[in-house]
């Protein structure tokens, strides 16, 4: 099936590895160009090339919580390729620990990451978007379902579903898709880390595993291809809706 994303261009953030590459990987696969950004400028560097140079991407050293993040990458996609389709917005895991144990500082950073800093991105990515587009936010299951040990996560993630579903009402009519991507149990470097954490990751792995219908942990390409397809074209009358990424794991119909 044909995407209909051949010269297209969309930024993503935290792209250089993890879930947002995977993203950019299939995006670029299918002839689409793409703007990443990161906040480690070797790990930008090391991603534009695997993705292969200039000519199919260019990457920033960024954070989102600089209010002028979103309009840079906004302008780098039209000043290197000359138009914007849309954008994928990911952000790092805040960090694990109940929502009784984590402190004040720890809620507001996230809260500038996690939450504004997507919100932020969201409206101005939309606002650059005059002849219609996509803007994929990468949450969590956890958005559903909370997950135990992840409280800021729990806390911050059904909120940005809310956010986004309000986005897709208001930019719909101008062409815009908002559309919300849950991952769960993916391979990442994060999931790794929250493996280790435990003292036993390939106990706490084989758990995971077990309380999968599908009985694996999901590889970042099988998110990406899924981001991609939702960002396509192909997905069109898709807005204003969540999709679980996760082999099965959430229960709810």
């Amino acid at each position: 099936m044909d995407l209909g994303l051949a010269d297209r261009v969309y930024v993503l953030t935290g792209a250089s590895r993890g879930l947002g590459f995977a993203t950019a990987q299939h995006l670029v696969a299918d002839g689409a160009r793409v703007v990443l950004s990161a906040r480690t400028p070797e790990q930008v560097a090391a991603a534009v090339e695997a993705l292969g140079g200039p000519e199919r991407a260019i990457g920033l050293a960024a954070d989102l919580t600089d209010p002028e993040t979103p309009l840079r990458l906004v302008n780098a996609a039209r000043e290197r390729f000359g138009r914007l389709d849309g954008a994928l917005v990911s952000v790092g895991g805040p960090p694990p620990g109940t929502a009784g144990q984590v402190t004040d500082e720890q809620w507001r950073e996230s809260f500038e990451t996690v939450f504004l800093g997507t919100v932020r991105t969201v409206r101005t990515v939309a606002a650059a978007l005059t002849d219609g587009g996509a803007i994929g936010l990468v949450l969590s299951t956890s958005a559903r379902s909370p997950v135990p040990g992840l409280g800021i996560s729990n806390g911050l993630r059904p909120g940005l579903v809310g956010a986004a579903k309000d986005m897709a009402d208001e930019y719909g009519a101008r062409g815009v898709r908002v559309i919300g991507l849950l991952p769960g149990r993916i391979m990442t470097d994060r999931s790794q880390q929250l493996f280790a954490a435990t003292g036993d990751a390939e106990r706490a792995r084989a758990e995971a595993e077990a309380g999968i219908p599908l009985r694996r942990i999901g590889e970042p390409a099988e998110f990406g291809r899924v981001a991609a397809f939702l960002l396509s074209p192909a997905a069109s009358y898709l807005t204003g809706v969540t999709v679980p990424v996760d082999g099965g794991a959430l229960r709810g119909l």
